[in-house]
């Protein structure tokens, strides 16, 4: 009998509608699988059981009368520990904010997929205000990785990657600031997708501003579609969000890669790059080939934007604990410290020219677009490495950023971009491939991303049962 951890939100929705598998008996192995991996790599910061089950016998009755409430009615998910859930604390991972609600409201993306009739596991793990591309922080510790739980699962939506990888829920929502959904994913054998800015709607809005976006986190693109057909509902409280879109994200998924123009940049102008991690990203560029895409080695020729990026990340973060006393700052993680007195220090006229260099960098891209449907990179130069350390031992590096060079970029430009696993290094680590597009071109990037997984491109890629080889 085929394990309910293992079954995708596409296959639990067809399992309902058959009457083959309850929405109870999917959210009981989900929960059961979420208390057995949590001693393991502890993905969430809490479980809510009660409200889980109750949520499932509810969608359970409606399908039993054949009325099913949405799109992913009965399906377990889980929510970063950023994006607010009606019901229970959002604490951020900081130990500066309280448990006092009361907690009445729900995110945009949440209070649609509670429309939608998803059942909520809980809340997953974040570094402290989603600053850094790991996942560790004062409040809840450090988060572990599915392949290996001694090295991380990345960030900043780790514990959400970590529970999709291990079957906790075949759904995760998590958001993503400079890489925080694909970084996580690349680390963790995961698909995850940083849609267009403004495509999901958030609300409070992010102190970083539009460089961050709410994505999905799944098994796969086709599981990630059928989400963004329900997140990327509208929400008044966002007023930056974009209008629909179109026929949605499921339309079209299955139609061939025929005449896709592709760039393959395997260093994106001069990244080291582990071989292991070259090796099976040129794999899959070459099922790309294969699948019909017309591909080039080129690259979109822009330096490296990470100052600019600095100065409008570090000054989001100063701007996240400004309202804090010295006493809360004391409980602050030390490395968000260190950028938030480092961002303090930027005048408005550094923030400017950060804009400015942004701008650059998004007409580049546009540019680059008129010419080619899809960027394709690593999604990380390097497989996961030492969890509760903010950079690879020994690697000399100062900050996160110094290892994900492929991934904020596109939080500049605000285009879409998706990690899909591609292979595993000797060590049995995932290896992520990173799929770009122009903005708005969200279903592209599904459907390329959907078309390697038919091929077959992360066969390979999933983690020990729990507990083996730990």
């Amino acid at each position: 009998m085929t394990d309910l951890c293992d079954l995708k939100a596409v296959q639990l929705v067809e399992s309902y509608a058959a009457r083959t598998v309850s929405p109870v008996e999917a959210t009981r192995a989900a929960l059961a699988r979420a208390e057995q991996i949590q001693p393991l790599v502890h993905a969430f910061t809490r479980l809510d059981a009660e409200t889980a089950l109750r949520e499932a016998a509810e969608s359970a009755t409606r399908w039993a009368r054949g009325e099913p409430l949405g799109l992913l009615d009965g399906v377990p998910v889980s929510i970063k520990d950023i994006l607010l859930l009606r019901g229970g604390p959002t604490l951020r991972g900081s130990l500066t904010l309280s448990e006092r609600g009361p907690w009445t409201e729900d995110a945009p993306a949440v209070a649609r997929l509670r429309e939608h009739g998803a059942v909520f596991l809980g809340k997953t793990t974040t570094p402290e205000f989603g600053w850094k591309g790991v996942t560790d922080s004062p409040r809840e510790g450090v988060t572990g990785n599915p392949y290996d739980p001694a090295r991380t699962s990345g960030g900043s939506s780790g514990g959400s990657a970590a529970a999709v990888a291990w079957g906790a829920g075949p759904l995760s929502l998590g958001t993503d600031g400079g890489g925080s959904v694909r970084i996580p994913a690349a680390f963790c054998g995961t698909f995850a997708l940083k849609p267009t800015y403004g495509r999901v709607p958030l609300y409070p809005a992010s102190p970083f501003g539009t460089l961050s976006h709410v994505g999905p986190i799944t098994r796969d693109a086709a599981d990630a579609a059928l989400l963004m057909d329900v997140i990327s509902g509208a929400d008044w409280r966002d007023w930056s969000q974009l209008a629909a879109a179109g026929d949605g994200f499921r339309a079209g998924l299955d139609e061939p890669l025929t005449g896709l123009r592709v760039a393959y940049s395997p260093t994106l102008g001069g990244v080291s790059v582990d071989p292991e991690v070259a090796v099976a990203v040129r794999r899959a560029v070459e099922l790309l080939a294969e699948l019909g895409a017309v591909v080039e080695e080129a690259e979109p020729g822009f330096a490296d934007p990470v100052e600019a990026f600095h100065v409008l990340w570090f000054s989001g973060a100063a701007r996240v604990v400004q309202p804090l006393d010295e006493e809360r700052r004391a409980l602050l993680d030390p490395g968000l410290r260190e950028v938030c007195e480092r961002g303090a220090a930027y005048s408005a006229l550094d923030y400017l020219a950060a804009v400015d260099a942004r701008m650059a960098l998004g007409h580049a891209m546009g540019r680059f677009h008129t010419r080619y449907d899809l960027l394709v990179t690593p999604t990380l130069p390097i497989t996961a490495f030492a969890a509760g350390v903010e950079v690879p031992p020994g690697s000399g590096l100062e900050r996160w950023t110094g290892w994900t060079p492929f991934t904020y970029p596109f939080n500049l430009t605000q285009q879409p971009a998706a990690s899909v696993p591609c292979g595993l290094s000797s060590r049995g680590l995932p290896i992520g491939v990173q799929l770009v597009a122009a903005r708005h071109a969200d279903a592209l990037v599904l459907r390329a991303a959907h078309a390697l997984y038919g091929a077959g491109v992360a066969d390979a890629v999933r983690p020990p049962a729990p507990g083996a080889g730990a």
